[in-house]
């Protein structure tokens, strides 16, 4: 099929020959020049519509290229909250590792200062104990000591006995002379 311009009609009329019996060249003439004005109007709306096809086109590419970068930065995002919420996991998890070894750091703490606690109470117990015998046991040198020497007072030293004797402290158990 052959392309035919506008200017390709215009040009038809001058080389149509002319018969007796032909149509009316006035009205041949008009019609080709309605032809060819409308030829160039379809040639007009064809590059119009190829040049807006063109751009409808690169538009849908755009949109395309947008619709593909928007779907990349919502896997990346989905990923990326994926990521964070994994880490916060992890973190949370680690987290009540770490408070539940301080927990038994404190538990294993408070044990050993019970434990520390007990041994020195017993230990003031058992002081408490070894005083008070060795109280009593002063307190009882002390009373023989003054009855001891009350006896002697009273002018009797066959009843008084002989001076008691410290066998605890290695002294010897006399009492200490009157000086008054």
């Amino acid at each position: 099929m052959m392309d035919l311009t506008p200017l390709d009609v215009r040009k038809k009329k001058d080389d149509l020959r002319r018969t007796v019996r032909g149509y009316e060249s006035t009205q041949v003439d008009a019609f080709l020049d309605l032809v060819a004005d409308r030829l160039e109007e379809v040639i007009q709306e064809e590059v119009r519509l190829r040049e807006q096809v063109t751009m409808l086109r690169e538009r849908l590419s755009g949109f395309e290229e947008r619709e593909r970068a928007l779907n990349e930065a919502l896997v990346a995002a989905q990923e990326l909250r994926e990521e964070a919420r994994l880490q916060a996991e992890k973190q949370a998890g680690l987290r009540l590792q770490e408070a539940a070894q301080q927990a038994d750091q404190l538990v294993s703490d408070a044990r050993r200062s019970a434990e520390d606690s007990e041994r020195a109470l017993a230990d003031l117990h058992a002081r408490r104990a070894s005083f008070l015998r060795g109280m009593r046991s002063l307190l009882g040198r002390f009373l023989d000591e003054v009855g001891y020497e009350e006896a002697r007072l009273v002018g009797s030293p066959e009843a008084a006995g002989s001076p008691p004797q410290d066998d605890e402290d290695g002294q010897d158990g006399e009492p200490e002379s009157d000086h008054a």
